[in-house]
Protein backbone atom coordinates (compact mmCIF):
# COMPACT_ATOMS: atom_id res chain seq x y z
CA UNK A 1 0.00 0.00 0.00
CA UNK A 2 3.14 2.42 0.80
CA UNK A 3 4.48 1.85 -3.21
CA UNK A 4 1.05 2.66 -4.54
CA UNK A 5 0.97 5.74 -2.64
CA UNK A 6 4.23 6.70 -3.15
CA UNK A 7 3.39 6.13 -6.80
CA UNK A 8 -0.06 8.44 -6.42
CA UNK A 9 1.99 11.27 -4.90
CA UNK A 10 4.90 11.16 -7.48
CA UNK A 11 2.22 10.99 -10.08
CA UNK A 12 0.35 14.13 -8.52
CA UNK A 13 4.00 15.37 -8.25
CA UNK A 14 4.43 15.38 -12.13
CA UNK A 15 0.90 16.46 -13.25
CA UNK A 16 1.07 19.55 -10.79
CA UNK A 17 5.15 20.16 -12.54
CA UNK A 18 2.69 19.73 -15.78
CA UNK A 19 0.00 22.05 -15.16
CA UNK A 20 2.67 24.68 -13.79
CA UNK A 21 4.24 24.48 -17.56
CA UNK A 22 1.03 24.97 -19.02
CA UNK A 23 0.31 28.40 -16.56
CA UNK A 24 -0.17 32.04 -18.39
CA UNK A 25 3.61 33.60 -19.28
CA UNK A 26 5.09 35.67 -16.75
CA UNK A 27 6.14 39.37 -16.97
CA UNK A 28 9.24 38.38 -18.28
CA UNK A 29 8.26 36.38 -21.09
CA UNK A 30 6.71 37.34 -24.01
CA UNK A 31 3.35 36.23 -26.04
CA UNK A 32 3.51 36.65 -29.66
CA UNK A 33 0.04 36.38 -31.31
CA UNK A 34 -0.46 35.43 -34.77
CA UNK A 35 -1.62 38.37 -37.52
CA UNK A 36 -5.22 38.63 -38.14
CA UNK A 37 -7.19 39.21 -40.99
CA UNK A 38 -8.41 43.18 -42.53
CA UNK A 39 -12.31 43.02 -42.67
CA UNK A 40 -14.01 45.61 -44.50
CA UNK A 41 -16.03 46.70 -41.58
CA UNK A 42 -12.20 47.29 -40.12
CA UNK A 43 -11.57 51.29 -38.81
CA UNK A 44 -8.22 52.60 -38.46
CA UNK A 45 -6.88 52.76 -35.01
CA UNK A 46 -5.67 56.54 -35.62
CA UNK A 47 -8.57 57.82 -38.30
CA UNK A 48 -11.08 55.67 -38.37
CA UNK A 49 -11.69 55.26 -41.62
CA UNK A 50 -12.27 51.87 -43.61
CA UNK A 51 -8.88 50.06 -44.15
CA UNK A 52 -9.74 48.05 -47.10
CA UNK A 53 -11.02 51.35 -49.09
CA UNK A 54 -7.84 52.19 -49.63
CA UNK A 55 -4.39 50.64 -51.73
CA UNK A 56 -0.98 49.77 -50.10
CA UNK A 57 0.09 48.13 -47.06
CA UNK A 58 -1.64 48.13 -43.71
CA UNK A 59 -0.55 47.13 -40.57
CA UNK A 60 -1.94 46.11 -37.32
CA UNK A 61 -0.74 46.47 -33.72
CA UNK A 62 -1.09 43.12 -31.35
CA UNK A 63 -0.83 43.22 -27.73
CA UNK A 64 -0.07 40.91 -24.98
CA UNK A 65 -3.55 40.02 -24.39
CA UNK A 66 -4.72 39.77 -27.80
CA UNK A 67 -6.48 43.11 -28.30
CA UNK A 68 -5.70 44.36 -32.06
CA UNK A 69 -5.48 47.77 -33.16
CA UNK A 70 -5.20 47.89 -36.88
CA UNK A 71 -4.27 50.78 -39.38
CA UNK A 72 -5.06 51.98 -42.82
CA UNK A 73 -1.61 51.78 -43.81
CA UNK A 74 1.95 50.76 -42.60
CA UNK A 75 2.95 54.19 -42.32
CA UNK A 76 0.16 54.90 -39.87
CA UNK A 77 1.13 52.25 -37.31
CA UNK A 78 4.85 52.92 -37.30
CA UNK A 79 3.47 56.38 -36.68
CA UNK A 80 1.29 55.65 -33.65
CA UNK A 81 4.03 52.92 -32.51
CA UNK A 82 6.47 55.76 -32.27
CA UNK A 83 4.50 57.73 -29.99
CA UNK A 84 6.28 57.13 -26.10
CA UNK A 85 3.13 55.95 -24.53
CA UNK A 86 2.95 53.14 -27.11
CA UNK A 87 6.88 51.63 -26.93
CA UNK A 88 6.15 50.77 -23.39
CA UNK A 89 3.14 48.18 -24.43
CA UNK A 90 4.32 44.82 -25.41
CA UNK A 91 3.44 44.43 -29.28
CA UNK A 92 3.59 42.34 -32.06
CA UNK A 93 3.37 44.10 -34.91
CA UNK A 94 2.46 42.86 -38.57
CA UNK A 95 2.77 44.44 -42.11
CA UNK A 96 1.42 42.77 -45.14
CA UNK A 97 4.78 41.42 -47.35
CA UNK A 98 4.20 43.37 -50.70
CA UNK A 99 6.38 40.73 -52.80
CA UNK A 100 3.69 38.49 -52.44
CA UNK A 101 0.41 40.61 -52.38
CA UNK A 102 -1.02 43.12 -55.22
CA UNK A 103 -1.06 46.59 -54.14
CA UNK A 104 -4.69 47.41 -54.52
CA UNK A 105 -5.61 44.24 -52.69
CA UNK A 106 -3.43 43.16 -50.06
CA UNK A 107 -3.06 39.26 -49.05
CA UNK A 108 -3.67 39.18 -45.46
CA UNK A 109 -2.00 35.03 -46.01
CA UNK A 110 1.31 37.34 -46.00
CA UNK A 111 1.43 39.56 -43.22
CA UNK A 112 4.51 39.68 -42.00
CA UNK A 113 6.55 40.88 -38.26
CA UNK A 114 7.43 44.46 -39.03
CA UNK A 115 10.39 44.06 -36.73
CA UNK A 116 12.21 42.27 -39.12
CA UNK A 117 10.58 43.48 -42.38
CA UNK A 118 12.22 45.80 -45.15
CA UNK A 119 10.85 48.81 -46.03
CA UNK A 120 10.90 51.38 -48.98
CA UNK A 121 9.62 54.59 -49.31
CA UNK A 122 7.07 54.69 -52.76
CA UNK A 123 6.05 58.12 -53.56
CA UNK A 124 4.66 57.29 -56.36
CA UNK A 125 1.89 54.65 -55.27
CA UNK A 126 -0.98 55.43 -54.00
CA UNK A 127 -1.93 55.04 -50.61
CA UNK A 128 -3.87 55.86 -47.56
CA UNK A 129 -2.34 58.57 -45.40
CA UNK A 130 0.52 60.72 -47.05
CA UNK A 131 3.68 58.66 -48.52
CA UNK A 132 2.96 55.02 -48.57
CA UNK A 133 5.91 52.57 -47.25
CA UNK A 134 6.09 49.66 -49.27
CA UNK A 135 7.02 46.27 -46.68
CA UNK A 136 8.71 43.54 -47.53
CA UNK A 137 9.62 40.28 -46.22
CA UNK A 138 12.95 39.70 -48.04
CA UNK A 139 16.01 42.72 -48.97
CA UNK A 140 16.27 41.61 -52.71
CA UNK A 141 12.54 42.17 -53.73
CA UNK A 142 12.40 45.14 -51.46
CA UNK A 143 15.66 46.35 -53.26
CA UNK A 144 13.81 45.40 -56.61
CA UNK A 145 10.90 47.95 -55.69
CA UNK A 146 13.14 50.49 -54.77
CA UNK A 147 15.00 50.83 -57.70
CA UNK A 148 12.31 51.03 -59.66
CA UNK A 149 11.38 53.89 -57.84
CA UNK A 150 15.21 55.61 -57.15
CA UNK A 151 15.10 54.81 -53.34
CA UNK A 152 16.61 53.04 -51.12
CA UNK A 153 15.77 49.89 -48.60
CA UNK A 154 15.90 50.28 -45.04
CA UNK A 155 15.24 48.08 -41.94
CA UNK A 156 13.08 48.65 -39.38
CA UNK A 157 15.63 50.42 -37.06
CA UNK A 158 16.58 52.84 -39.60
CA UNK A 159 12.79 53.53 -40.70
CA UNK A 160 12.62 54.58 -36.82
CA UNK A 161 15.08 56.72 -37.01
CA UNK A 162 13.93 58.25 -40.54
CA UNK A 163 10.43 58.54 -38.96
CA UNK A 164 11.52 60.17 -35.49
CA UNK A 165 13.85 62.40 -37.34
CA UNK A 166 10.99 63.71 -39.55
CA UNK A 167 8.69 63.36 -37.07
CA UNK A 168 11.00 66.30 -34.83
CA UNK A 169 11.08 68.11 -37.86
CA UNK A 170 7.65 68.58 -38.62
CA UNK A 171 6.84 69.23 -35.03
CA UNK A 172 5.26 66.08 -34.16
CA UNK A 173 2.37 66.69 -36.03
CA UNK A 174 1.08 64.58 -38.86
CA UNK A 175 -2.21 66.07 -39.21
CA UNK A 176 -1.40 66.96 -42.75
CA UNK A 177 -1.23 63.04 -44.14
CA UNK A 178 -5.20 62.94 -42.94
CA UNK A 179 -6.07 65.36 -45.50
CA UNK A 180 -5.78 62.37 -47.72
CA UNK A 181 -9.05 60.98 -46.28
CA UNK A 182 -11.59 63.41 -47.28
Amino acid sequence: MKKVHSIISVAALIFSALLAGCSQPTNSETTTHSPVAFHSSDECHVCGMAITRFPGPKGEAISGNGATRKFCSSAEMLHWWLQPENQVQQMTLYVHDMSRSDWNRPDDAHLINAMQAFYVVAPDMAGSMGTPIASFANKESAALFASDRQTSVMTFEQLKEALLQHQQMMGENHSEDHSMHH
